[in-house]
């Protein structure tokens, strides 16, 4: 899943050095959005993996 925020947030660089605003737009608020869920699944995970009683890697 951060692979897919690192692709579209490479896309929206792209899109916007090329001068294409709507297109760099949209693809940074799914980058975002990805990374953000991204973050919050790798803290659950976190969170799951110490009450179980193993220590974080």
């Amino acid at each position: 899943m951060l692979g897919w925020a690192l692709t579209f947030m490479v896309l929206a660089l792209i899109a916007g050095a090329l001068g294409f605003g709507g297109i760099a737009g949209a693809s940074a608020s799914i980058a975002q959005l990805l990374f953000v869920l991204f973050l919050i699944l790798f803290v659950v995970a976190l969170i799951a993996r110490a009450l179980r009683g193993q220590p974080p890697v």
